[in-house]
């Protein structure tokens, strides 16, 4: 089974990092309200997404990314690989 981490972006001003084995199902469950840590947002879109061979991996890849800042987020949604080594270093 496969595992992702993945943004939602929220009300079109925050970003949300979740992890699960089934992004489509995840993401319903966001929309229908069902999530804590989203129910309170009326307008969510999934934005980015990688998938991983394990849920340890994953984890791992979902702690570190919510450590990261909102610039680098973006950078990293963005594929802006050089605004994220800028970031990186500061």
């Amino acid at each position: 089974m496969s595992w992702y981490i993945y943004f939602l972006f929220c009300d079109q001003k925050t970003y949300y990092v979740g992890l699960t084995h089934n992004l489509v199902q995840r993401f319903n469950s966001h929309l229908n309200k069902e999530n804590i840590g989203t129910k309170e947002f009326s307008d969510l879109d999934m934005v980015y997404y990688e998938k991983f061979e394990t849920r340890k991996e994953a984890e791992y890849r979902e702690k570190q990314l919510k450590g990261w800042s909102r610039a680098k987020k973006k950078a990293l949604i963005d594929g802006d690989i050089d605004m994220l080594k800028k970031l990186s270093k500061s």
